[in-house]
């Protein structure tokens, strides 16, 4: 496949069946064109893997799904969720578990269920030899712990849209996971250059989360993978290196993580 950009990029986040982008099919080609050659999809619950799925189908080369039941969907109905997911991992291949771990930023009404839940996607990845991808938001040193305790020199994966302290960035890093960054190393105020200044391109990987949290320029409007390469120069600026360096180094980091999918 040829590519209009000279680097290769990876986007290890994104959520391209959203409503906001899976009525645009140009979404993908923009990505591809900007050198974004790989998108891979966290699931949210049961109900976004049909659409996650005919995206994978349609583009096998480019869209790499992933199956996990994200902490904002546990529910009352969490075991029958994660049933679910079991089920289809035992079906057919998939990148990762994710989007899997847990949140104390909207609601904690289900904040036992939600660990119970991640445990057990955890126990699943270990399972299958697969990496997770996790969700912190607010919950940071809670997810760290638990990927401590579950840490038996198997577990891989990547704390998703890293929002942490350097400390926190530096105990991940030393359980073997690596730091997905996104459009926040672009804004004014974010205190995640300062992290990112901190620890080396190889602890890094690459995402959009999209369609939220867009880059500078694009703050505040709808995000796509084919943003990855701004997030990279930012990074890349911060470090004081080429941004091929960053491309380079990121997109080896992801296809490194996620390489069971390949085989």
């Amino acid at each position: 496949m040829q590519y209009l950009c000279s680097m290769v990029f990876i986007d290890t986040h994104s959520h391209l069946y959203d409503s906001r982008l899976i009525a645009d099919a140009e979404q993908i080609t923009r990505a591809i064109d900007a050198g974004v050659h790989r998108m891979y999809m966290p699931n949210c619950d049961s109900n976004t893997i049909e659409g996650m799925l005919q995206l994978a189908g349609a583009w096998p080369e480019n869209c790499m799904p992933m199956m996990g039941v994200h902490p904002c969907y546990i529910k009352e109905d969490y075991r029958n969720e994660l049933n679910i997911v079991s089920e289809w991992l035992e079906k057919r291949k998939f990148a990762a578990v994710g989007e899997i771990g847990l949140d104390y930023y909207w609601d904690l009404t289900w904040k036992d269920q939600q660990v119970e839940a991640f445990e057990s996607q955890i126990d699943l990845a270990l399972q299958y030899d697969l990496p997770i991808v996790i969700h912190s938001r607010e919950s940071t040193a809670d997810c760290i712990e638990i990927v401590r305790k579950k840490q038996n020199g198997n577990l891989k994966g990547i704390f998703h849209c890293f929002s942490g302290t350097t400390e926190e960035a530096k105990s991940i890093i030393d359980l073997g996971l690596y730091l997905g960054i996104g459009g926040v190393v672009t804004y004014k105020k974010s205190t995640l250059p300062d992290v990112v200044k901190e620890v080396p391109l190889s602890a890094l990987v690459l995402e959009t989360d999209a369609p939220y949290l867009a880059p500078v320029p694009y703050r505040g409007k709808r995000n796509e993978s084919a943003y990855i390469p701004l997030i990279a120069a930012t990074i890349a600026e911060i470090k004081g290196v080429d941004v091929a360096q960053v491309a380079d180094v990121t997109t080896a980091n992801s296809l490194l993580l996620f390489a069971a999918y390949d085989r």
